[in-house]
C-alpha cells in the first residue's frame, strides 16, 4: 500500500485501489488506478447534490441544496470532514456528493429595484406579502446563508420560498434555465405560467404579456416636465413617438407605481392616459401618451373665464366622468381623483391619470398618504374605499373645474377641513358654476355613502346638463 501525501486521495472499491492527486491519474499496479477528483481547502462552501438521510456513523445527514463547510480533507476515502451550516453538525461527507459553492457577483443595481428587500429573515417576507395575493413577491437576501438569495411568492393564500442556485456564473431556480444576473432573471420571466415563475411582473403585470417591456436603446429623453415625490417626469421620444416618461428611482418605496402600472395595462378607454410599456434600467421608467396641455388645474387657471366657457367646463368634467364610470365598470377605485391628476391632450381631451393608488373595489389602503381635501370621511376614519368615495372626490374635482383650477377648501388647513367635513361643512357653490351643476356637487358630498350617486348617474346629469348649455341656454 504506497504512503499517501496530504493531496492524495486513495480510493479503494471492489479491492482495487487508486491514488488521485488533481489531475493527474495513474496505475499504482495492475490493481490501482486513479481517478480525477478535485480537492478544496479547508473553509470551502459546498451544496448537497443529492440527500444523505440514512448516514452511517461519522457521516453528517443532510439534504440536497444543503450548504456544508469543510472542515479538513478526509484519510482513507475520498471523503471531507465537514460542518453542515444550518444544523452545526459536524461530521464525514462524500466528496462524490457535493459541489463547491460559487459567490454570486451582485448587480450593483440591484438595490434600486423595487423588489429587492435586501437581508431579511424568511418570517419578515412573509409579513411584507401580506395581505397575500396571488403573484405578489419579494427577493430577498438569506440570513441563515448570507451571499444567497431567496425568491418569496405567494401563491394561493401561501408564501413560498425558493433559493436562487448560482452555478457556473449563472442563475437558477429549477437548474433548467439559466440566467446572468437577478435583473435579467427577474425581467425575462414573468411571462412564464408556471407559479414558480410568477413574480414581478406579474405583480405589474397580472399575467399579461412581455409586450409591455420596451427597449431602452429605443427611448430618448427629453427636458423634465414635472417633477415628484419618488422622481421625475420627462418628455421623451419612443421609436419616434412623443411620449411622457416617469422614472422612479426609488427602491421598495415605489410600490405604488408599480401597482399603478399594474393597473393601467388592464385598461383602455379615451378618457384613461394610455400606457405604451415600462424599460427596467437603474430603476423603473413608466412610459406613456404624451398629454402636451399638462394637467387640468393648470389648464384652467392658465386660461380662465375669458378662454375657457361653461360648455367647455361640462365638457371636461363630461370627460373625467365618463373615464370614471369605466374604471366603476371595472370594479376599481382610484383613490386620488383630483383636477391635479386630469390631463389634457394636445386637442383637448381630458384623461384620468395616476392609478398609484387604485385597487380593487373593498380592499383597503394602510400606508398611503391620503389627499384630506379631496379623500371621503369614511375612507379617511376607516381606510376602506369604494367607488361611491371617488364620487365624492369626483364632487371636489367638479368643484376645481368650476372655480377654475382653486384650491379647494380655501383658507382652510387639512385639520380643519377633516373636523369641518365631519361636522357637516360643505363648500360654497363656485362663482357663476350652474345650480344643477352645484347641486351634483352636494350630491356627492352627502355623508352616508349609499346616497351618492355613481358614474353612470351622473354621467346621465352631466349630459342633460350639457345639452342645455349647447343649445344656448347657458353660456
Amino acid at each position: 500500500m504506497p504512503t499517501l501525501h496530504s493531496k492524495w486521495i486513495l480510493v479503494q472499491q471492489n479491492r482495487q485501489c487508486c491514488i488521485i492527486h488533481g489531475s493527474r491519474c495513474r496505475y499504482l499496479n495492475s490493481r490501482i488506478l486513479c481517478f480525477k477528483i478535485k480537492t478544496w481547502p479547508p473553509g470551502t462552501q459546498c451544496i448537497a447534490k443529492s440527500d444523505n438521510i440514512k448516514c452511517k456513523t461519522g457521516e453528517v445527514a443532510y439534504l440536497k441544496g444543503d450548504i456544508l463547510t469543510i472542515l479538513e480533507l478526509g484519510m482513507g476515502k475520498a471523503v471531507y470532514r465537514a460542518r453542515h451550516n444550518r444544523t452545526g453538525e459536524e461530521g464525514l461527507i462524500s466528496a462524490s456528493n457535493v459541489r463547491e459553492r460559487e459567490a454570486l457577483r451582485v448587480d450593483p443595481n440591484l438595490s434600486l429595484m423595487p423588489w429587492f428587500h435586501g437581508k431579511i429573515s424568511g418570517p419578515e417576507a412573509v409579513s411584507k406579502l401580506r395581505p397575500v395575493e396571488d403573484g405578489l413577491f419579494l427577493v430577498r437576501e438569506s440570513i441563515r446563508h448570507p451571499g444567497d438569495y431567496v425568491l418569496c411568492v405567494s401563491l394561493k393564500q401561501e408564501v413560498f420560498h425558493y433559493h436562487i442556485i448560482y452555478k457556473d456564473s449563472k442563475l437558477t431556480i429549477d437548474n433548467k434555465n439559466y440566467f446572468y444576473n437577478l435583473i435579467d432573471m427577474v425581467e425575462v420571466r414573468h411571462c412564464r405560467k408556471r407559479p414558480i415563475y410568477i413574480f414581478f411582473f406579474l405583480r405589474i403585470f397580472c399575467g399579461c404579456c412581455s409586450g409591455w417591456l420596451l427597449d431602452l436603446a429605443n427611448l430618448t429623453l427629453g427636458e423634465s416636465i414635472g417633477v415628484g415625490e419618488f422622481g421625475d417626469v420627462y418628455e421623451g421620444e419612443y421609436l419616434g413617438r412623443k411620449v411622457a416618461v416617469k422614472n422612479i428611482k426609488s427602491d421598495v418605496t415605489s410600490q405604488a407605481f408599480l401597482e399603478e402600472t399594474c393597473v393601467m395595462t388592464k385598461l383602455q378607454h379615451k378618457n384613461l392616459v394610455q400606457l405604451l410599456g415600462v424599460i427596467l434600467h437603474n430603476g423603473l421608467y413608466i412610459i406613456t401618451e404624451f398629454m402636451a396641455k399638462g394637467n387640468l388645474v393648470n389648464f384652467l387657471r392658465s386660461r380662465g373665464r375669458s378662454v375657457i366657457t361653461t360648455t367647455g367646463l361640462l365638457h371636461y368634467a363630461l370627460e373625467v366622468c365618463h373615464g370614471m364610470e369605466y374604471l366603476e365598470s371595472k370594479r376599481l377605485v382610484h383613490r386620488d381623483l383630483a383636477a391635479r391628476n386630469v390631463l389634457v391632450s394636445e386637442d383637448n381631451v381630458a384623461k384620468v391619470s395616476d392609478f398609484g393608488l387604485a385597487k380593487t373595489d373593498s380592499q383597503t389602503t394602510n400606508n398611503a398618504k391620503l389627499p384630506i381635501k379631496w379623500t371621503a370621511p369614511e375612507a379617511l376614519t376607516s381606510k376602506k374605499f369604494s367607488t361611491r368615495s371617488d364620487v365624492w372626490s369626483y364632487g371636489v374635482l367638479l368643484w376645481e373645474i368650476f372655480s377654475y383650477g382653486r384650491q379647494p377648501y380655501p383658507k382652510m388647513s387639512v385639520e380643519e377641513v377633516k373636523k369641518g367635513v365631519e361636522q357637516d361643512y360643505r363648500m360654497e357653490a363656485p362663482e357663476d358654476c350652474p345650480p344643477d351643476v352645484y347641486a351634483l356637487m352636494k350630491a356627492c358630498w352627502e355623508k352616508d355613502p349609499k346616497l351618492r350617486p355613481l358614474f353612470h348617474k351622473l354621467r346621465g346629469y352631466l349630459e342633460i346638463e350639457l345639452s342645455k348649455h349647447e343649445a344656448g341656454s347657458g353660456s
